[in-house]
């Protein structure tokens, strides 16, 4: 973060420098107990549904799943596109981190993923930009 007179300016780092890579995503078919494991091993809080054409399909974060399993029973064999988020916010390589983190705020959603071109890139989480915040200002 640039200091001008001592005031904070802009951030000039980009969703490139900041989101969480490589991807670590879903497919549609998997279930949601698989998803849920799999955000547990890799310490994630969400992850973007990727079909097997690449194409990215949904978002789903933990708090969707949680919010699914007050029906017992439908974890183990329900597919993670019941409970994925389809109209997806995204962000883009080079934006830059304060936009991004604006339109996280704005949409009350935790992580978006990062497209570049019709590739999913990464992931960027209000978590990934408080600890840039953080480092840059050590």
């Amino acid at each position: 973060m640039e200091r001008v007179n001592g005031m904070r300016t802009k951030t000039r780092a980009t969703v490139n420098e900041v989101m969480s890579h490589p991807v670590i995503s879903a497919s549609p078919d998997e279930t949601i107990h698989e998803v849920l494991k799999k955000m547990e091993e890799k310490d994630v809080n969400g992850m973007p549904v990727v079909g097997g054409n690449g194409r990215l399909e949904g978002m789903v974060v933990k708090a969707d799943i949680y919010r699914f399993m007050i029906d017992p029973g439908h974890m183990e064999v329900c597919p993670v596109s019941w409970v994925m988020s389809k109209e997806v916010v995204t962000a883009g390589l080079n934006e830059d981190i304060l936009d991004a983190a604006i339109r996280l705020r704005e949409r009350n959603i935790v992580a978006m993923p990062v497209i570049d071109g019709d590739e999913v890139a990464g992931v960027i989480t209000l978590e990934d930009i408080v600890d840039f915040l953080i480092e840059t200002e050590n």
